[in-house]
């Protein structure tokens, strides 16, 4: 599997991409864009990674699996190319952005300017097949964005992980929080957000108010 990311995150996760399990990763992969339609497009599958280098890393969100509607999908957790209609999760989630910052409004649905801003976009589970959200958890991706988000935790300091919902918050184990600002809350999905388990959580202030505190550049979200 041919993989594009920036030259940051390959001295860090050179030792991942040598391992059998990743290799194991990279065949089953192969197999399954050869078989069927896949998302996103296979040159983005790393997407989250070459758009955000190690060294500017400040900000982790975690998602769960990729889009899985044509056109959706872009490497990017919860983003969608702009002319796209956003996904009710994104729209959720743009609200929720611009009560946090009540004089701006962010309207783009493509998240890169995030990523090179230094927030890493990433799902836990890096393709899937069309039509069939879930359909590549069996490939092992996990077991690769656990030990990333492992070294991460261990590598750096004073970063802001964001966990939305009960799949991310699993992902709390593998997180120093002594080293670390660790943010939960519900899913931007209808379904969390309707019974208020995602409005009003205010990530994206506290995340900024958090990397202000450290001497650190804020993220400009709009």
């Amino acid at each position: 599997m041919s993989i594009r990311i920036s030259e940051s995150w390959k001295k860090v996760l050179e030792k991942e991409f040598q391992t059998d399990y990743f290799n194991n990763i990279s065949l089953k992969t192969r197999e399954e864009y050869s078989k069927f339609i896949c998302y996103p497009p296979g040159i983005k599958l790393f997407r989250a990674f070459d758009e955000c280098p190690f060294n500017k890393l400040k900000v982790i969100i975690i998602g769960q699996d990729p889009y899985h509607g044509e056109n959706q999908a872009n490497g990017l957790c919860f983003s969608v190319d702009d002319g796209v209609e956003k996904p009710p999760s994104l729209k959720n989630i743009f609200k929720e952005l611009n009560t946090n910052f009540t004089k701006n409004e962010r309207t783009n649905s493509d998240l890169s300017d995030w990523s090179n801003q230094g927030v890493l976009l990433l799902n836990s589970i890096l393709s899937v097949r069309r039509k069939f959200p879930g359909s590549h958890k069996h490939i092992g991706w996990e077991e690769f964005t656990e030990n990333v988000i492992k070294i991460i935790s261990k590598e750096k300091m004073n970063l802001v992980f964001m966990l939305w919902g009960n799949y991310a918050k699993n992902k709390e184990k593998f997180i120093n929080d002594n080293n670390h600002l660790v943010l939960k809350s519900g899913h931007p999905s209808p379904l969390s957000a309707n019974k208020g388990f995602w409005f009003g959580n205010n990530h994206f202030k506290k995340c900024n108010d958090f990397l202000i505190a450290n001497n650190l550049e804020t993220i400009k979200w709009f």
